[in-house]
């Protein structure tokens, strides 16, 4: 690696597995100090063990778990946030618990993670925020994700605006959109289906380049965003998805 990410310190959450474990990894292999953030204590034990790569148990969608962590873990330079969760189905098929529990942990989380790391950032003079948006968001309506598609939009809007307000405090706030992402949690989202064969063919297919993207693939994207390569990008949605809406 190159150590784009040298003397930086990052907070990851959703760390565990997925995108968030690769951003971790990747953060971490570029040279940054990385907090590896996930409610699960289990996923995090499977991380390797390294001095810059400290693991911290953290559920992001309560409130007391955020404070005490960023009462320990402060002056990052850069925040991830990877914490998400799909709801299946139209709007007639979500009740408002499911409405409300996709708007809790797909945008409230990233509420909650970025008032708590911002006022450091912005003594320390600067810092870079990722969100994880999707492509099925204000990028575009897909069948049978109104709570996620509604969520994810939520996010694109909180970005922007984070963007906006702190830009002259050089806060870079950017989502990432990806399409579907061959992670832990989609394979367990296909085995549930009637023919998961089938369905991991038609997830695949609906890339142009005939398959799904790998968690890698969105944390290579995440480094660059964290990283002073990226110094003019603010406010951005970044789509990466294997032509899926060209």
């Amino acid at each position: 690696m190159t150590e784009r990410l040298k003397g930086k310190r990052a907070l990851v959450t959703a760390a565990g597995q997925g995108i968030g474990r690769a951003t971790a990894l990747a953060m971490h292999a570029e040279g940054a100090t990385v907090y590896a953030c996930d409610r699960d204590e289990h996923l995090l034990a499977q991380l390797p063990v390294s001095s810059l790569l400290i693991p911290i148990a953290m559920d992001s969608t309560i409130q007391n778990d955020i404070n005490r962590v960023s009462e320990t873990v402060n002056n990052v330079d850069i925040l991830f946030n990877g914490v998400g969760w799909v709801h299946v189905g139209s709007i007639l098929d979500c009740d408002i618990e499911d409405w409300q529990r996709g708007l809790e942990i797909n945008v409230t989380s990233m509420y909650r993670m970025i008032r708590a790391l911002l006022p450091s950032m912005i003594s320390n003079g600067g810092g870079s925020i990722i969100n994880m948006s999707s492509i099925q968001s204000s990028v575009r309506g897909f069948p049978g994700r109104a709570s996620y598609g509604a969520s994810k939009a939520a996010v694109i809007g909180l970005t922007k605006s984070v963007a906006a307000d702190y830009a002259q405090n050089q806060i870079r706030c950017n989502a990432i959109c990806p399409s579907a992402v061959d992670s832990p949690s989609m394979r367990e989202r296909i085995q549930k289906m009637p023919d998961p064969k089938e369905a991991y063919k038609n997830f695949s297919a609906r890339q142009p380049l005939g398959r799904m993207g790998q968690p890698e693939e969105i944390a290579s994207l995440a480094v660059y965003l964290g990283s002073n390569e990226s110094s003019f990008v603010t406010g951005t949605a970044v789509v990466i998805d294997g032509g899926a809406i060209s």
